[in-house]
């Protein structure tokens, strides 16, 4: 009987066995390829003789790489995009109707009362005669960072209402205090300022679409889309790659805000320097980090989750 009863016993734990599956398994190479991302950008971040922070955000699935994310920087013209967005909202409010609203199309005439250092598009205009729009001035304003142009808009949205938006958003950090070139404004401390991870925030939720209405964010980032003189982020990208960035420069400071389209898989990227002794060392290694995290985003957008390269349009890639 004991031998009966022990035959039984095997039988059914043999049976059982045979019918457990087999796990899947949960440790894919994506990981692996995330941490050399991240080392990779501390290696860059190390070797800069000042300070970096970076925010980079896939915007397919919100994993998030930050390094010294939460370290408010000077923003230089990088606030732009925070200008451009008051612009922006404050015309869909206007066409819904909101009364004291400014609105794209809304004229400016050209006076030379305006002009600051680097206003090179607004110091070739003519005075009290040439006429252009808020849709102009926004495209001086992100083509060459032209700063008169800067200026007005400004004046037309609101600097309270633009930290108001940004407040709006849950961004507490990010805040424009100084118009264009106030340097007795930056010395009482009325620095604009932000911090990597909430810029990235910001360009996350434009691209989202949770700012705007989706007609009005399409049209904000082909807008930002616009060719630069200087863009960081760019440096060391292919050229066919699209990207809509802000870059900004101070006397040791750069920094570029932006998205990169890489094929399938978009991200959103931020990095900001201080304390550089070298710009252009800064400026390089920029372009660097973006480098490296358009090569871990491209390959995502054609592997599959083990890593295998798929061909484009492959079911369940």
């Amino acid at each position: 009987m004991r031998l009966f009863a022990f035959a039984v016993t095997l039988a059914l734990s043999s049976t059982a066995f045979g019918q457990q599956k087999p796990e899947t398994p949960r440790d894919t190479g994506s990981d692996l390829l995330w941490k050399k991302l991240e080392a990779r950008v501390g290696e860059i971040a190390t070797r800069l003789d000042g300070v970096m922070g970076v925010a980079i955000l896939d915007l397919t699935d919100g994993r998030i790489l930050l390094r010294n994310a939460d370290h408010v920087f000077p923003t230089a013209s990088s606030i732009k995009i925070a200008i451009l967005l008051e612009l922006y909202h404050q015309d869909q409010e206007a066409r819904a109707g909101a009364k004291g609203k400014v609105k794209l199309d809304d004229i400016y005439t050209f006076d030379p009362k305006d002009l600051v250092e680097d206003s090179q598009i607004m110091a070739g205009l003519t005075p009290a005669v040439t006429r252009v729009t808020n849709r102009d001035l926004a495209q001086f304003m992100v083509a060459v960072s032209d700063n008169a142009a800067t200026n007005v808009l400004i004046d037309r949205v609101g600097m309270q209402n633009a930290n108001a938006t940004l407040r709006s958003l849950g961004l507490t950090k990010t805040m424009l205090r100084r118009k264009m070139i106030d340097i007795a404004a930056a010395r009482r401390g009325d620095e604009n300022v932000a911090t990597s991870q909430e810029m990235t925030r910001l360009l996350e939720i434009i691209y989202k679409g949770k700012a705007l209405n989706k007609e009005v964010t399409d049209q904000f980032i082909k807008q930002l889309k616009t060719l630069k003189k200087d863009s960081y982020l760019s440096y060391e990208l292919p050229a066919d790659v699209e990207l809509a960035d802000k870059p900004g420069s101070l006397d040791g400071i750069r920094n570029d805000s932006g998205i990169i389209f890489a094929p399938n898989r978009p991200f959103a990227i931020t990095v900001m320097t201080a304390y550089d002794r070298d710009e252009k060392a800064a400026e390089r290694a920029i372009g660097q980090v973006a480098l490296e995290a358009f090569h871990y985003f491209e390959m995502r957008g054609k592997i599959s989750e083990y890593g295998r390269i798929l061909p484009p349009g492959t079911p369940g890639k």
